[in-house]
Formats: structure tokens, sequence, C-alpha cells
């Protein structure tokens, strides 16, 4: 039985403290990285098809250095921000229209995925109907990808320590949407990346 296709999703959160609960998710973008299907690998404008919301807090608590890394005005969020479900339901319903569309089913991308999944995961668990649309394990960590593609520890698989050419031309603009894009083309080059193997001793030689 052929495996059912799967589209990789780019996802960024800003949020205002360290765990969700206690302190609130304030924005976060979405963008459509590649489809992986019996052929392989195919990338995706990931700036063609994206999602972005901003949220209202759910508690009084904050951290006023986790908020100033996004630059969003907590004050803004609380009247102008979607409400949690609406948000979530409306990125749950953009995720099946872009399934029904690539004919693949979604897994969330993030450097590094425990932030970003940890955030997304509790918010759609607690405010989406449907619940996860990623499952609670359909996801994929761009910090072990390139650990396991360049052979070194997970504390060296550093954005630092890569390559140039794989990295995007895009700026890191603490905008959910902006670094979710960003993102996107940093998992397209490590999909694509041959990494030099020169030098490792295989495993069928030890």
């Amino acid at each position: 039985m052929m495996a059912k296709a799967e589209f990789y999703v780019s996802a960024d959160v800003e949020a205002d403290g360290p765990v969700p609960g206690p302190f609130s998710m304030s924005s976060f973008g979405l963008a459509v990285a590649g489809v992986r299907d019996g052929d392989g690998f195919q990338v995706v404008d990931a700036a063609e098809r994206t999602f972005y919301a901003e949220l209202k807090p759910i508690s009084d608590a904050f951290d006023p250095q986790a908020l100033a890394v996004s630059g969003l005005d907590r004050g803004r969020l609380a009247r102008e921000g979607l409400d949690p479900a609406e948000a979530m339901n409306g990125a749950a319903e953009w995720l099946a229209a872009m399934s029904d569309e690539l004919g693949a089913g979604p897994v969330f991308v993030a450097y590094p995925l425990g932030y970003d999944w940890m955030w997304m995961y509790w918010y759609f668990m607690r405010f989406a109907d449907g619940g996860s649309p990623f499952g609670h394990s359909r996801c994929l960590d761009l910090k072990s990808l390139y650990a396991a593609k360049a052979d070194v520890r997970i504390g060296e698989a550093t954005k630092r320590s890569m390559p140039g050419h794989l990295m995007s031309s895009r700026p890191h603009t603490h905008n959910a949407l902006d670094d979710a894009i960003e993102q996107a083309e940093l998992f397209q080059n490590l999909m694509r990346w041959d990494a030099p193997r020169a030098g490792r001793q295989s495993l069928s030689s030890k």
C-alpha cells in the first residue's frame, strides 16, 4: 500500500513567555515549504501558501524580555488580536485546504522543533475544535535533520556552524510569518543537500 504524500509546513511562533498556559502565544506564521510523494521531494514557493495570526493573550502574566523579541504591543493584541479559538480553527481550516489542494497530509517543521511545536500543539489541543491537525507526532526538527546529515552532535547543529549555502537570503525579522518563510528556505536547502561524506567511516567498514 502506497504511503500518502506529505507536505511540509514551516512554522514560527512568537510568545510572551517560556511555556503555554501561564503565558500566551502572541503570533504564529505557517508557510508550505515542499511536498514529498512517490517521486521524491518537490520545492514550492513558501511565500505563495501562508497563514498568519496575531492572538489575544490568555493570561495576565508575561515576560517583558520575551515579548520584546517580536516587538508586538500586548495592549493592541488584547484589543485587536484574534480569539485563540478563531485563530487555531482558522489555521486548521487552512491546513485542510492545503491538504486538499496538494493531495497530501501536513508535517510540522521548525528549528528547533521543541519550542514552536510545544506552543502550537498546546494551542491546537486547547482551542481548536478538532485538536491538532498534525496529530501528536507528525513533525520534523531541522536541528536534528542537519545533525544527521552533517554527522555532528546536536550541540554543534547551530545555524552559525551551517554552510552558508544552506541559509536563506531572507532576513530574520522576528515577524512570525517572515521567519516561517525564511525557515522554509533553510528546510528546502537541507532536504536537497548532499552532505559531504569524505573522511567518515561507514558503518559497513567498522
